[in-house]
């Protein structure tokens, strides 16, 4: 009997194809690596400059969280539809059309309010906005037209139907008194309430943000739906032959922006015990701001919400930099823009070398 023996296994060789990218290069390639490095530079910059202001204190730190919070709410829902290759710029003006419709539901009679108890004012007011939002989308998948025209053109129609209905009912385009409402107590211990931490006062808002944007990046980073909203904003039509519910998808995107507009709303509303019909103003050009200098690119398909959460806290850094140093707050608008063209040119840099690999 003969025995022969297996021949050893060829040595591995290493194929020319394949390249292992270290954790530093992998890590290079994350969107919201610019932004969380930008940062760092920032505050570093303050709290060289402005150290001996109390930069680099409690106080200025809860000041600069509490700023970036309401921005921070709506650059999460903001990311997510820029992700999927749509754009809102009608959420500004929905913050202001929400904070009116939730005080003319609680507002009485006798002043030309609807005179609702707390609890279904808001309910009421919620599904107005969640309707905004359900309108908005509509129209970008039915007709087919790019969403930056949509939503340009319910920027104003949202803004004219707070000023409008405020208007008509009361007389007045700024209405007060939300403190007084019944329940309202409640509402503030959730949404206004400051939280003293070594003696300074951060808004419970803040925890809004942290959970919003902690929930959002699991569903982005986890789920089928964050495949999906990737997947739409890579390539429509592939996503769309592969079973992806498209225009369901970019419907729910919108009515999460109106979502997150009606959410800051009511925690200004909350804080300031009453609503303005031109608050908000400018905001959805902040929050895409915001997403972009996060790494979302303006094309879609990439970004994080991480990423747009650290660009909601670059702005209130920066306001509350240029606020402590006494510098003309006109320069704030100089620095919107530069860090805007460069975080763009940063990003499609980054993407690019991401690519080749």
């Amino acid at each position: 009997m003969t025995t022969t023996e297996e021949a050893p296994a060829p040595p591995e060789t290493a194929d020319e194809r394949v390249r292992r990218v270290g954790g530093l290069a992998n890590l290079m390639t994350r969107p919201e690596i610019g932004a969380l490095a930008a940062l760092v530079l920032v505050w570093v910059f303050f709290a060289i400059v402005a150290f001996d202001n109390n930069f680099v204190s409690m106080a200025a730190t809860a000041s600069i969280l509490n700023r970036a919070a309401p921005l921070g709410i709506l650059a999460v829902a903001v990311a997510l539809l820029m992700i999927a290759g749509e754009f809102d710029l009608s959420v500004g003006s929905i913050i202001g059309f929400a904070g009116i419709a939730i005080m003319l539901m609680v507002t009485p009679g006798s002043a030309g309010g609807f005179g609702l108890a707390l609890g279904p004012a808001i309910v009421i007011a919620l599904l107005i906005t969640l309707a905004a939002g359900l309108f908005n989308g509509i129209l970008v998948v039915t007709t087919k037209l790019p969403s930056f025209i949509i939503t340009l053109g319910g920027l104003f129609i949202f803004r004219g139907l707070a000023t409008a209905a405020a208007r008509i009912r009361t007389a007045r385009t700024q209405l007060g008194g939300f403190g007084d409402v019944p329940g309202f107590d409640i509402l503030n211990a959730l949404l206004g309430q400051k939280i003293d931490i070594f003696g300074a006062a951060f808004d419970i808002a803040i925890l809004w943000w942290i959970g919003l944007t902690a929930l959002a990046t699991w569903v982005l980073l986890r789920t089928k739906v964050g495949n999906w909203i990737y997947g739409v904003g890579g390539d429509t039509n592939a996503s769309r032959n592969v079973g992806v519910p498209v225009n369901r998808l970019v419907v729910s995107l919108f009515v999460l922006t109106a979502f997150a507009a009606f959410l800051v709303a009511l925690i200004q509303v909350t804080q300031f015990g009453g609503a303005d019909s031109l608050r908000g103003e400018q905001q959805e050009f902040n929050a895409i701001i915001a997403a972009v200098v996060g790494g979302v690119l303006l094309t879609g398909g990439y970004g994080s919400v991480v990423g747009a959460a650290a660009g909601a806290l670059i702005f209130a850094l920066v306001q509350q930099g240029i606020t402590i140093t006494g510098v003309d707050a006109d320069w704030f608008k100089v620095f919107v823009g530069a860090i805007l063209v460069l975080a763009v040119i940063f990003n499609n840099y980054i993407r690019q070398r991401a690519q080749k690999r």
